[in-house]
């Protein structure tokens, strides 16, 4: 249906269910993000929203607050009710068993398995559904449970903060801090969203990062810290293990001594086949197959990954088009053409062959500048 379909009150009704939904934005990976709001006319009967994953879903919570009141009433939710049996039952035979008469949603479920499945089950029971209202509002919050249930592979946002001059650190690598502390906390909030960060072995020797969420927040596990390392070289004693939570390792290295130091400080190796480096040898980083890692991340139910990492790693992945967003925050400072760049990519003949990228975003934050940016094409499945 179009948004022309639906009366002011359904979509101030969707806006309710989506602000609730916003509220897992940080607790129910590997689910998405669901609200629900159940109204009898201008009265709210019930209010819900999924929290974490083998819990109760949005429609059962807001189902228990409206109580035998939900006999007739409308359910306005933010992702197609579910009709299969997971973690918990399905939300359709809920919503018939209690009465309805009419839901409304935003989003169709994208997962191949059970896309629609939901909504034919309600339409059987004379339950009258319409769906499509405020779609890419929810379509938004999910963007990740979207990718990867439609493409095999994780939202991948790459995080970069640079000067006015598009430069990230001092020619001797000096780079803390170029924006303030208000960008800092921002990128937190970005974190704690976030299925896992991911970085190259190069920012693991030369910044040494904890790759931690510094915020206290309700999510039940931290993000998982992943580093790309095909020689193994990340050190037993790197910061990132201090932290709670899991360390993955993707590594083309057969080196077993190395292998057995990193898994006795907790860290779970994986080794991924590497792309072939033609007549060139490529950073480690670059050896490996990154669309192969991504597709594993994919098989762990990672929705988000943001990329925290050096001009290789970034520019590595916008040349394989596996970017979906740059998360890009640029301080008022000039660091001079021998400062580092942003990314690394070659040579250019011609603008066209340039990546080309669309604004999604601009924000003030404190005293620098957030700027989201889109690929003007799909990233590569």
């Amino acid at each position: 249906m179009t948004e022309d379909s639906f009366t002011e009150r359904d979509r101030r009704a969707m806006r309710r269910a989506l602000e609730l939904a916003a509220r897992g934005l940080d607790t129910t990976h590997p689910n998405p993000r669901v609200g629900c709001v159940i109204v009898d006319g201008d009265r709210t009967l019930g209010e819900g929203w999924h929290e974490r994953a083998g819990e109760a879903h949005a429609e059962i919570l807001a189902l228990r607050a409206a109580g035998e009141r939900a006999a007739g009433a409308t359910a306005y939710v933010t992702l197609e009710p579910c009709s299969h049996h997971g973690r918990t039952p399905p939300c359709a035979d809920a919503l018939i068993e209690a009465g309805l008469r009419r839901v409304v949603f935003a989003l169709e479920d994208p997962d191949p398995r059970v896309r629609g499945r939901g909504a034919e089950r309600l339409r059987q029971a004379g339950i009258c559904v319409q769906g499509g209202l405020m779609h890419d509002e929810a379509a938004e919050l999910n963007v990740g449970f979207v990718k990867r249930t439609t493409e095999g592979r994780p939202w991948v946002r790459v995080k970069l903060a640079m000067s006015l001059d598009g430069r990230t650190a001092l020619a001797n690598g000096a780079s803390r801090w170029i924006t303030g502390e208000a960008a800092r906390h921002d990128v937190q909030l970005w974190r704690a969203r976030s299925s896992a960060l991911l970085t190259g072995v190069g920012t693991v020797l030369g910044d040494d990062p904890r790759l931690s969420v510094r915020l206290t927040t309700s999510r039940p596990r931290p993000p998982a810290r992943i580093v790309l390392d095909s020689a193994l070289r990340t050190p037993p004693a790197a910061r990132l293990f201090e932290s709670a939570g899991e360390v993955l390792i993707f590594t083309t290295s057969t080196d077993p001594a190395r292998r057995a130091a990193l898994e006795a400080r907790g860290a779970r190796i994986e080794r991924i086949g590497a792309q072939s480096a033609g007549g060139c040898a490529a950073p480690d980083t670059e050896r490996l197959d990154l669309a192969r890692v991504l597709a594993r991340l994919g098989e762990v139910e990672l929705n988000e990954v943001l990329v925290e990492s050096g001009a290789t790693l970034a520019g590595a992945l916008i040349r394989a088009k596996l970017v979906d967003e740059l998360l890009l925050y640029v301080a008022p400072v000039l660091l001079g053409p021998q400062a580092r760049p942003l990314v690394e990519l070659p040579l250019l003949d011609d603008l066209e062959s340039a990546p080309h990228l669309r604004l999604l975003e601009t924000q003030p934050i404190g005293a620098d500048l957030r700027i989201r940016l889109r690929a003007a094409q799909p990233a590569a499945p």
